[in-house]
């Protein structure tokens, strides 16, 4: 229990109140909410963070409330938003709610995780309920949050709507009568409205654990599908092995600390070889990657990534399993409306920076011309950046 107890709290932000940490570890089993709204489809490490610790608290013996928020999705979460996030269909919400549960038992134990939908109780809502509900909290406070009082200050826009996602949020918690929520330090304000809210409708008042923001490839903003810096959860352990072999030096020690259950002697170990020069951060990279991906995979999956990695990149050879193109025709194309009409890239401003920087290249030969035009063929590859790979096979 001392073991997991020292793993569970390396890593934690803040735990309220303070004098609550002893009940984790009293014997009694107590139920955790962890909520996520289905905005996007995939999962990543940084998930992965508050994941960790969830199952850790299973292992010693409480039980989940894994709530999919396929009712809030609907609103979007304004959390660190400049503006008003479009609203996303309940079709969209619904299959990535799908996706989430398949992903989220690579790190739950599923005997001990039981699946909740806030529709199931906010559809349910009359608007009496939702009067009752705002009438709970008054708007100068609602302008304390960070985000909120920026957007005030600066004039921009706030629909009462965005109000309206923190107070749902933490209304959960009033139907589920949960113990404990946990999230990210981004969540504070909303997982703090979950206790008060609580104390308003005459229920117990949860226990609040946040966890630290985890970076992203960039080593700067937090990790997110939407800037292109994550790894996700589900992608193949290739995929996943190249970019943790791509993170700066700098953010190391930071993964192993809060993605791992390493023993503490042992990461202070990595982080002294490296500060001393007595070992490459490349190698210690190469451990972190290992011991991911086993977690997620298995330990062959691991050292198959790792072989794979090697020859491609040590050996300039191309990768086994590249994404497969399929063309209709031969006709002469343009390369950026080709990368854009395949959903490799969003936009062509960013091809043609990528162009700019070299980074783009058919069969070897790097593509500098934004304009450039080529004819397809059968397995041509094109290349962009250090780990995307695509074969080109032309149907008939």
């Amino acid at each position: 229990m001392d073991d997991k107890k020292e793993i569970f709290l390396r890593g934690i932000e803040e735990i309220i109140p303070g004098d609550s940490l002893e009940s984790l570890f009293a014997g009694k089993s107590l139920k955790i909410k962890w909520g996520a709204d289905p905005s996007a489809p995939d999962l990543h490490l940084g998930h992965m963070v508050v994941l960790k610790k969830i199952r850790l608290l299973q292992d010693m013996g409480h039980r989940v409330q894994f709530l999919i928020g396929d009712f809030t999705a609907m609103i979007g979460d304004p959390t660190g938003k400049s503006e008003t996030r479009k609203s996303i269909s309940a079709e969209v919400v619904k299959k990535n709610a799908i996706t989430y549960q398949e992903q989220v038992f690579k790190i739950l134990d599923k005997n001990k995780t039981e699946i909740v939908y806030n529709s199931q109780w906010l559809n349910k809502m009359y608007a009496r309920d939702i009067i009752e509900l705002s009438s709970k909290y008054n708007v100068a406070r609602m302008l304390e949050r960070d985000d909120f009082n920026k957007r005030y200050k600066n004039q921009q826009s706030i629909c009462i709507s965005e109000f309206m996602y923190p107070l749902l949020q933490g209304y959960d918690s009033v139907f589920l009568e949960n113990d404990i929520e946990i999230g990210g330090t981004d969540q504070k304000f909303n997982l703090l409205i979950g206790r008060y809210l609580q104390k308003e409708y005459g229920k117990k008042t949860q226990i609040v654990i946040t966890v630290p923001i985890l970076e992203g490839l960039d080593g700067v903003q937090k990790m997110s599908k939407s800037l292109n810096n994550h790894v996700g959860i589900m992608e193949s352990p290739n995929q996943i092995f190249g970019k943790l072999m791509s993170i700066p030096d700098t953010l190391i020690i930071r993964y192993f600390r809060l993605l791992t259950e390493l023993a503490k002697e042992e990461i202070d170990k990595f982080e002294q070889d490296m500060k001393n020069e007595r070992v490459n951060p490349r190698d210690i990279k190469e451990k972190l990657a290992l011991y991911l991906i086993e977690f997620l995979y298995s330990q062959k999956d691991a050292q198959n990534a790792s072989e794979e990695f090697k020859r491609v990149f040590a050996k300039k050879e191309n990768p086994d399993d590249m994404v497969i193109i399929n063309v209709s025709n031969n006709m002469e194309l343009r390369l950026d409306e080709f990368i854009v009409n395949n959903k490799i890239i969003a936009s062509k401003k960013e091809v043609n920076r990528l162009i700019k920087q070299g980074a783009v290249s058919i069969n070897g030969q790097n593509i500098l011309d934004q304009f450039y035009k080529f004819v397809p063929e059968n397995d041509q590859v094109l290349k962009i950046g250090k780990r995307r790979f695509y074969k080109i096979q032309c149907n008939p």
